[in-house]
């Protein structure tokens, strides 16, 4: 029997060809997968362990947990505490880090780096280990600045240049003194840094005198447990805390590990679903293999063949192709993750180098997934074939499928759709946090129980396209035959293509509504012209919003000022606000009291209010972080959003509870609305200052929705992988349907049908089976994308359900398109068949 099945797969390499394309692709994705993220990961982490090498014990300091009517404070890392550190038995040395947000302008003015990315510190001393000098000199006061050499290099930028930064104040034109490398993963990864002398950078990241960290060197023959044991001897511990140079590698380690595995994962699950899709393919292959060899096996059972060896020929038939798909899998997919690497490199997202990194995990991963995979896909229609009794396969008995077999599946079928619906319906009126599970498992369902009843469904909705089918004659009502004479068939193959536009419609529909609320959040709520913030999405200096006051042509302006709190003995956030102004700046629907903020008058979000059992006239205390209190009272109760939400109160009341005052936006109002002409004039007053973004609400919307973009091109290309798995399977589908219809269509050019007609017939069979799939898919993908939307509604009150038509009509056509191309090969093939050899055929 083993002999046997090694000869049945050199006997249909060809028909084989396309089951091991499809495994391949779905493997090559999880091998490169695993390449790419092992590869970045790796090349991260010793690019950080490389940055703590001369760190061997790092003191910082001890964030104290709030207790009582009190908000703890941060201690400070002082001069005193630096000297008593390097003091320490068993300290070489001790140095002070300051750091901080430091935006580097290239010499078209623009932001370098990521944004969040580009950051500052200080250079210690005229030898500072951690950043070697490539050129140049230290940094001496205000005047002079270190950048790194990666930056340097995309900017040219050269030692004796001056350069644009700006920390969060007003821009410095210092001149660079120096050009330094660095291990730092942050420039790694696109990110820029500059380096500032100790005071300078102190008197600029606010940390006059004090650091952020304490960076300590062993002294020779101690080890970091001896030296981090005498720091936490030396120093106050209810102040500071210790930890060593390994322990904050190992932390870094994980936490790339961590992020690395969130983007391993949603990896993986794009070659899961491509994976799942060719499982169709694979079962269909299978399938139709074992029905042209029903008398084969037949005769194998009449000669002494047990059912479970012809169950297992058919099993060492797709173990081999299985391993073939593995192994050349494996293969494609370290190309995968080395031309990963490289287009990223390519896009400006630079890394850490390193070599790839192919470890014995990814090789198990691979060839097991590739056998597995095929193994189960063919165990079905192998032990189908087992269980025809040989008598009755010999007179082709089996061929028909009973009507109890029928009536199962599709009581089967019907009762997983009406779960599966049932459960996503009750998904939509949970918790959003809570109905992720139940909306998958729901999902789930409902495409098994739509896949069980696919040939069922099949009928009527090719049945539909008949009336167009008989424009094209005799082709046209053979190719809706044939569509038709074998529903199993025809499901598998639509079912590949129905997942992937499942999901690619569902996205699009999740991603065009998600845009369009956004853009109505932003047009309803928000009445300024203009909002400005920080590139890096942190605090603003409080001196931005004081020169946007007294600009020419704003007629209102309000600072958004954060500030942490304790209200009935849990914590707060505060958000300080003009409030003489911000009635003119925002429009936010009040539905109990009015928005009055002024003196102790603030307002709260619903949302809030429920939570503490407020309503308008209610009254609490609030105990800011200076430990005072003070009794405020409840004006208003307004619908919050993902821009504004939470309590509000005018910065005159908040502000003098605060140590250091830091704006997280401001809001601006102009005599003649939004136009080039104020957004210059608003630049211009902060002094062209790279590290400042000034918006409108158009360009608030744009920022957003670059981000969906970009994801859902992403997800696009990675369903991309899906698509071609399904364009193989209607390829297969068809190719072996020719094979199987060899005689009959011999018959049809005997008695007059042409080449050409004979290619229109495959062609329509593939683009009618296409359609389908395409139809079932976007149907479900509509009825994906508006349930994960009335979660998403819980959450945003401006949500809205948008059917893009441009796209789903856009996708119906890549079903057609699909189906076009997915006959070419088996139409030329048909089209190419000798008559007379096709009729004496078995």
């Amino acid at each position: 029997m083993f002999r046997t099945a090694l000869r049945n797969v050199l006997a249909h390499k060809a028909r084989l060809l396309m089951t091991v394309l499809a495994v391949m692709l779905g493997v090559a994705f999880v091998s490169g997968t695993l390449v790419f993220t092992n590869t970045v990961s790796d090349a991260y982490q010793k690019s950080s362990a490389k940055g703590f090498d001369q760190v061997d014990v790092a003191v910082q300091p001890k964030y104290q947990d709030s207790r009582g009517n009190k908000v703890g404070k941060t201690p400070e890392l002082t001069q005193a505490l630096l000297d008593r550190a390097a003091k320490t038995p068993g300290a070489a040395s001790a140095t002070g880090v300051v750091s901080g947000f430091t935006a580097i302008a290239g010499k078209d003015g623009k932001l370098l780096g990521n944004g969040w990315q580009s950051a500052g510190g200080n250079y210690w001393g005229t030898k500072d280990a951690r950043y070697p000098l490539v050129s140049g000199h230290a940094p001496r006061g205000k005047g002079e600045v270190l950048i790194d050499s990666k930056t340097a290099g995309r900017a040219g930028y050269k030692v004796g240049d001056t350069v644009r930064i700006s920390v969060d104040g007003p821009v410095l034109t210092p001149r660079i003194s120096g050009i330094f490398t660095t291990d730092d993963g942050n420039v790694a990864a696109g990110g820029s840094l500059a380096l500032f002398d100790t005071p300078t950078a102190q008197s600029l990241f606010g940390k006059k005198g004090t650091y952020d960290e304490i960076d300590v060197k062993a002294a020779t023959g101690t080890s970091q447990s001896a030296l981090k044991a005498g720091l936490d001897k030396a120093l106050p511990s209810r102040l500071v805390e210790t930890t060593t140079g390994k322990k904050l590698a190992d932390d870094q380690a994980e936490m790339i590990s961590s992020s690395m595995s969130g983007l391993k994962q949603g990896l993986l699950v794009f070659a899961g679903i491509a994976l799942f899709v060719g499982t169709f393919i694979i079962a269909n292959t299978f399938t139709m293999l074992v029905a042209q060899r029903t008398r084969e096996l037949a005769l194998l059972r009449a000669v002494g063949a047990s059912r479970r060896q012809v169950t297992r020929s058919v099993l060492i038939e797709a173990l081999v192709v299985g391993a073939v798909a593995g192994a050349t899998g494996l293969v494609a997919g370290i190309g995968i993750g080395a031309g990963l690497r490289s287009l990223l490199s390519s896009l400006g997202a630079s890394m850490p180098d390193g070599p790839l990194v192919i470890t014995p995990g990814t090789v198990v991963a691979a060839l097991t997934v590739g056998i597995v995979i095929t193994v189960l896909a063919a165990w079905l229609p192998g032990r189908r074939a087992a269980k025809i009794p040989p008598v009755a396969a010999m007179s082709s008995l089996h061929a028909k499928a009973t009507t109890k077999s029928l009536v199962l599946r599709n009581t089967l079928g019907a009762l997983f759709s009406a779960a599966g619906v049932a459960v996503v319906l009750a998904a939509t009126s949970m918790d959003a946090d809570a109905a992720q599970g139940p909306m998958g498992i729901g999902a789930v369902l409902l495409i098994i129980g739509v896949f069980i009843l696919t040939p069922l469904l099949s009928r009527p909705l090719i049945a539909a396209a008949a009336p167009v089918l008989r424009v094209f004659g005799v082709s046209g009502k053979l190719a809706r035959q044939n569509s038709v004479r074998n529903p199993r068939r025809t499901a598998a193959t639509a079912s590949a293509l129905m997942i992937g536009l499942t999901l690619i419609t569902g996205m699009t529909v999740m991603a065009g509504s998600l845009q369009t609320s956004i853009d109505k959040m932003a047009s309803s709520a928000i009445r300024a012209d203009y909002v400005v913030s920080m590139a890096n999405r942190g605090p603003l200096s409080p001196d931005v919003a004081k020169k946007i006051a007294t600009a020419d042509g704003v007629t209102a302006s309000s600072p958004l000022r954060n500030g942490e709190s304790r209200v009935d003995g849990g914590t707060e956030f505060l958000t300080g606000v003009n409030g003489s102004a911000i009635a003119r700046l925002m429009d936010l629907k009040v539905d109990d009291g009015t928005f009055e903020v002024g003196g102790t008058q603030v307002v709260v979000d619903k949302d809030k209010a429920k939570e503490h059992g407020w309503k308008a006239g209610s009254g609490f205390t609030v105990h800011y972080e200076d430990g005072k209190a003070q009794k405020l009272t409840v004006a208003g109760i307004y619908e919050g959003n993902d821009m504004l939400n939470g309590i509000i109160l005018d910065n005159k009341v908040l502000t003098p509870h605060l140590s250091d005052p830091a704006d997280m936006q401001v809001w601006v109002k102009t005599a003649d609305g939004a136009s080039d002409t104020a957004k210059d004039r608003l630049e211009k007053v902060l002094g062209v200052n790279p590290a400042i973004k000034v918006q409108d609400k158009q360009d608030i919307s744009n920022d957003i929705a670059k981000m969906f973009t970009l994801m859902l091109n992403m997800v696009y290309g990675l369903l991309g992988m899906a698509v071609i798995v399904a364009v193989l399977g209607v390829i297969n589908t068809l190719a072996m349907s020719v094979f199987e219809r060899s005689q009959e269509i011999g018959m049809l050019r005997a008695i007059g049908l042409d080449r050409r007609s004979v290619k229109r017939m495959v062609r329509l069979e593939s683009l009618v089976i296409s359609l389908f799939g395409g139809v079932l898919g976007i149907g479900l993908g509509v009825f994906f994308g508006w349930a994960a939307g009335e979660l998403l509604g819980t959450k945003m009150a401006t949500y809205e359900l948008v059917l893009p038509w441009a796209r789903i009509a856009v996708f119906l056509l890549l079903a057609g398109t699909v189906g076009v191309l997915a006959a070419l090969w088996p139409a030329r093939r048909a089209a190419r068949l000798n008559m007379l050899a096709a009729i004496k055929s078995e």
